[in-house]
């Protein structure tokens, strides 16, 4: 005879429990965990096995019959944080709701965001409580992190347009990820940089003298990994064109060559235009407007700023044209591609997740 297994606790819920429950899984700044927790407890209550649950919200079994455990033995009080030896918690769920609440909906009188310390003293809770209900939740006013949403109308035929040729790139063909770093600028510490030491990482002073700027026009290579890279001292539509034709020249001519770049209008002028029109093998891709992420350059620039430019310091705009080419020659003496994985349908997924999770951020 199969053995069947502990039964599973019985979910019962009071009317104030139910709409409890479904205040804290509906309201849309609510902490996730807690969140997830009363959806949990919910369809448990709705008479569906650990397993059903599991599969309906996405989750482990174990996570379910975790929290219907708790749920069963504490009621609310048991979905909002773990038990630990030792005395009985001294707050109570709703002093803890009232963290979290204040936390997501609300502001300081006298800041942009709250502090442990300003917290506690709106709430009467100790720092070191405010600290841990946020430790728990997953909270942390102190971070901001940036996004930027595209408003291109063509958003999904370009992301479909540029991530196919990423992942089945065209035969006889080279596809070439191109943009321009401009205004790269040839900056000189005020004082002499002083060396690391044993304990002592280097020194820089924070004042510096510009020398100068250029910009780096570049075409990475998806397939091997290699740039093609041209220095400018102006960054325009002319100065694009000459890059063209510096990528025709090194380009085999039985290759047809797929360029992926953004919007900027040095791209798309008459003058570009015709130039494309006299030279049918070129074709041109553009990455949605907002959405630089999409272009492997970029990822090559960041390396490109992180190990030569950023802590460089260079007398002159020569110097620092110097450092760069010698950078991109030691790049392609052993080129490397980026491995893209993430197929379109997986991008804009993501991104529709996203875009439902902060729907309802302003209200």
């Amino acid at each position: 005879m199969a053995r069947t297994g502990r039964p599973a606790a019985v979910v019962e819920l009071s009317e104030a429990e139910r709409e409890q429950l479904l205040c804290w899984s509906r309201r849309a700044k609510s902490a996730q965990a807690l969140a997830l927790r009363s959806r949990v407890v919910l369809a448990c209550a709705d008479g569906l096995s650990n397993n059903e649950v599991a599969e309906k919200l996405q989750v482990s079994t174990s996570m379910v019959t975790k929290w219907r455990t708790r749920f069963a033995a504490r009621r609310l009080d048991g979905l909002v944080d773990e038990d630990r030896p030792g005395r009985p918690p001294s707050i109570s769920v709703e002093q803890v709701e009232q963290v979290i609440v204040a936390t997501l909906e609300q502001t300081p009188r006298n800041a942009t965001h709250w502090s442990r310390a300003s917290m506690a003293s709106r709430t009467g809770l100790s720092r070191s409580t405010i600290g841990r209900i946020w430790r728990d939740f997953g909270l942390q006013p102190h971070r901001a992190e940036t996004f930027k949403l595209s408003t291109d109308p063509l958003f999904v035929e370009k992301v479909v347009d540029v991530v196919g040729l990423y992942h089945n790139p065209p035969e006889r063909a080279v596809v070439l990820c191109v943009d321009e770093k401009s205004q790269v600028q040839a900056l000189n510490r005020s004082q002499p940089v002083l060396p690391m030491m044993p304990g002592m990482p280097e020194r820089r002073t924070h004042d510096y003298v510009r020398n100068g700027i250029t910009s780096l026009f570049a075409a990475f290579n998806i397939a091997d990994g290699s740039v093609i890279g041209e220095l400018h001292r102006q960054h325009r539509a002319a100065e694009f064109k000459k890059f063209l034709i510096t990528i025709d020249k090194q380009v085999p001519t039985e290759l047809d060559v797929h360029l992926i770049c953004d919007n900027y209008g040095t791209h798309k002028t008459p003058a570009i235009k015709a130039w494309l029109a006299r030279h049918p093998r070129f074709h041109m891709h553009f990455t949605p407007t907002g959405s630089s992420w999409i272009n492997q350059v970029e990822r090559w620039f960041g390396l490109l700023t992180e190990q030569k430019i950023r802590r460089g310091s260079h007398a002159s705009v020569q110097a620092l044209e110097a450092d760069i080419r010698d950078w991109i020659d030691d790049w392609n003496s052993h080129p490397r591609p980026f491995l893209w994985t993430k197929t379109a349908e997986e991008i804009l997924d993501s991104l529709a997740r996203f875009c439902r999770r902060i729907s309802g951020a302003g209200h």
